[in-house]
């Protein structure tokens, strides 16, 4: 196979979409101040409406946020419009890891993830939909907007907010995960939900001469739940992989089409030994979308498979056991093998409003 040039590093795009009052706001203010260090770009329809400590905190986002005040996201622009946002937050002089999508209350999250996937920038790449619920008007809402239960059998992760204000929250989270399809289904109160879910979060130390969100959040105001604000609601599940023994492409495309419910993200490199022995291949996968990027292996660098699997409810060792299954020891590469895995590597040339991925939504 022919040598390729590395990928740009690219940044997740989340779109995070819910219903008025179901608490998108205040998951997205609780991940700008437990980012971990890193960086989040904004693009939301009102930035006046969030309610961040003091509002300083409009002099610390400068040109890492974009401001819609003009209606739904999905209505106020198209997909050529939203890559100049898009292009701005990723620009590397921003130094920005993740960038959010809040959508209006009454968006189409199905469009606003067609625009993501349409996008024709290189340094981005869809980071999921994320479906924030009430539970404890649940079904108050499903009554006045039936189009909730489309949103959610879209979703790639489902949070069940306010579990604690609802009167049978368990109801309400078996309601959830039975209208979604495969997602991860996570409960929350405040919208506190692992970051990790969603972006790696770097060392805080790795922050050099930027006042942070964390930084406001220690060191400005308390918010009135600051009590509670080192203990998370909902916790994820990870699995860390590693073989030193190639990856047979057909056995580990098996284990990706199949990946169980709950497995909201997997991040890493595959080996796939005589199948490229140039190539390493990142993997990126968020719900159902599934992207492979072929670069050239480092010089000097052992060659290993090494994979993360973050998830909610997940059977960590069976996972496990099913990726030892997927190891080869062929000296030789099967001519058709790579077939499954190619599905899924972009050409630089392909048309983007032909996504490789089966993961858009139909």
């Amino acid at each position: 196979m022919s040598q390729r040039s590395p990928e740009p590093q690219q940044i997740p795009v989340v779109v995070l979409a819910g219903f008025l009052g179901s608490g998108k706001t205040t998951l997205l203010n609780h991940l700008l101040h437990r980012s971990g260090g890193s960086r989040i770009g904004a693009i939301v329809n009102d930035f006046g409406a969030i309610e961040i400590d003091a509002m300083a905190v409009a002099g610390a986002l400068g040109d890492s946020t974009v401001s819609l005040g003009n209606g739904c996201l999905c209505c106020a622009v198209d997909a050529s419009e939203l890559d100049q946002y898009l292009e701005r937050l990723a620009a590397p002089s921003l130094g920005i890891d993740v960038i959010v999508i809040e959508a209006s209350g009454l968006a189409e999250p199905q469009e606003l993830v067609r625009m993501v996937l349409a996008s024709e920038h290189p340094g981005i790449v869809y980071g999921g939909l994320v479906e924030v619920v009430d539970a404890a008007e649940f079904d108050d809402t499903r009554a006045r907007h039936p189009e909730i239960d489309r949103h959610l059998a879209l979703a790639d992760l489902a949070v069940v907010n306010k579990v604690d204000r609802a009167a049978d929250g368990e109801r309400v989270l078996g309601l959830v995960r039975s209208l979604v399809d495969r997602a991860a289904v996570v409960p929350a109160t405040y919208g506190r939900i692992d970051p990790e879910f969603l972006f790696d979060c770097r060392p805080s130390e790795e922050r050099i001469g930027q006042l942070s969100f964390d930084d406001l959040h220690e060191h400005g105001g308390h918010g009135e739940h600051d009590d509670h604000a080192g203990h998370l609601h909902s916790s994820y599940d990870s699995l860390s992989f590693t073989s030193t023994q190639p990856l047979d492409p057909r056995r580990l495309m098996e284990f990706l089409d199949s990946r169980p419910d709950g497995l909201y993200r997997i991040k890493g490199y595959v080996d796939f030994g005589p199948y490229d022995v140039r190539n390493r291949y990142g993997v990126h996968a968020v719900g159902r979308f599934l992207r492979f990027y072929p670069e050239p292996w480092p010089a000097g660098e052992e060659r290993l498979t090494q994979l993360v699997l973050i998830g909610s409810g997940i059977d960590a060792p069976a996972l496990d056991k099913e990726l030892d299954a997927c190891r080869s020891d062929a000296p030789h590469a099967d001519e058709h093998g790579m077939w499954g895995v190619l599905r899924y590597v972009r050409d630089p040339d392909e048309d983007p409003a032909e996504p490789a991925e089966p993961a858009e939504p139909a």
